[in-house]
């Protein structure tokens, strides 16, 4: 159960890196700053394209021939393990990786390996003790095989590690990555996704990183809990609807009361999972708005300009060789313009 966790985890961290590579209304890097109408455009076309994932990009920046933004390096070291390093030339820290991921993937596997034999031998074992205590009147006289708990103790813990040195892996990289801003809307961004309120911190703003952190701590706490009381509901239903009457018996509240309850506590741990997402989003997206917006000043002064304008009609640049509706010239007005 706790390696199927840490695999979903790992998959979880990789999608957000990916999303946050990806995103490109709240994490396009020049958002803020690009002209979005060529000089002389009257149709207004836009001069932004998305783009996708440059594999050409990618490994021209790796032999140092062009320049990767953050988010970019960091997707394509979450593939390709140690992208970060390179890019960084931190060529020294290339065997520590290699070397601790082997090293602690391999014989995490290994431990793994032994435990799984056990259990296959334990399930065939209840299995067969089932069948013959079922066809005969008497108990299975074998004795029951032993898990290897501590194979399955020692590849969690390993494998767990090899996690976290792949965490490191990317964390690392993106903090040794050099950028002409500061703050750097994208190192703010990737922060977030690896660690949250680190991008608070990288913009300044502590007082952030207790509440986003007493959110998250608390959307968990209370996703454990109603997930532990669902589980403990859903097998209570399950045993007071069993037919055999020896175990349906022990039950103490009856089926549908347990099915109520259990209903109950998946729908708010379905609500906790809800909140603990739109948090880590949250504060994904105010690191990288924040970091824009570092430089914005806001003052008291503002500007009001009242001029006169010639205000055409509004079909006056569609319509050149048609009558304009309702004899429509252009008039005289005023024009008010307020600067903040």
């Amino acid at each position: 159960m706790a390696i199927r966790r840490f695999k979903y985890i790992l998959s979880v961290i990789f999608c957000l890196i990916f999303f946050a590579q990806r995103s490109d209304a709240q994490f396009k890097e020049n958002a803020f700053t690009q002209n979005y109408n060529e000089p002389g455009d009257t149709l207004g076309r836009s001069d932004t394209v998305a783009k996708m994932f440059s594999f050409k990009e990618f490994f021209g920046g790796l032999g140092h021939k062009n320049t990767l933004k953050i988010g970019t390096m960091t997707a394509g070291s979450a593939v390709f393990i140690g992208s970060s390093q390179i890019y960084n030339k931190d060529y020294w820290k290339l065997p520590v990786i290699y070397g601790g991921l082997g090293a602690l993937a391999g014989t995490g596997g290994y431990y793994l390996h032994r435990y799984n034999q056990t259990k296959k031998k334990y399930d065939r074992f209840m299995v067969q003790k089932t069948e013959f205590e079922k066809n005969h009147a008497f108990d299975y006289p074998f004795p029951v095989p032993v898990l290897d708990m501590k194979s399955k103790q020692k590849a969690t813990w390993l494998l767990a590690g090899a996690g976290l040195l792949y965490w490191g892996t990317l964390l690392d990289g993106a903090l040794c990555y050099k950028s002409e801003k500061d703050p750097d809307p994208g190192r703010a961004t990737i922060y977030s996704v690896l660690c949250p309120g680190l991008g608070q911190i990288y913009n300044g703003e502590l007082f952030k990183v207790p509440i986003y952190w007493g959110c998250l701590l608390g959307s968990v706490h209370f996703l454990t809990m109603y997930n532990t009381n669902y589980v403990r509901f859903k097998r209570i239903h399950n045993e007071a609807t069993n037919p055999d009457p020896l175990i349906s018996g022990e039950v103490p509240i009856d089926g549908e009361t347990a099915k109520w309850y259990r209903d109950v506590y998946r729908r708010y741990r379905d609500y906790s999972i809800v909140a603990t997402v739109a948090f880590y989003v949250l504060q994904v997206i105010d690191a990288n708005v924040f970091a824009y917006m570092h430089d914005f000043e806001v003052d008291d002064n503002i500007t009001m300009n009242i001029e006169p304008a010639v205000i055409a009609p509004d079909n006056a640049y569609a319509m050149h060789g048609q009558t304009p509706r309702f004899g429509g010239q252009n008039a005289v007005g005023l024009k008010l313009g307020i600067t903040f």
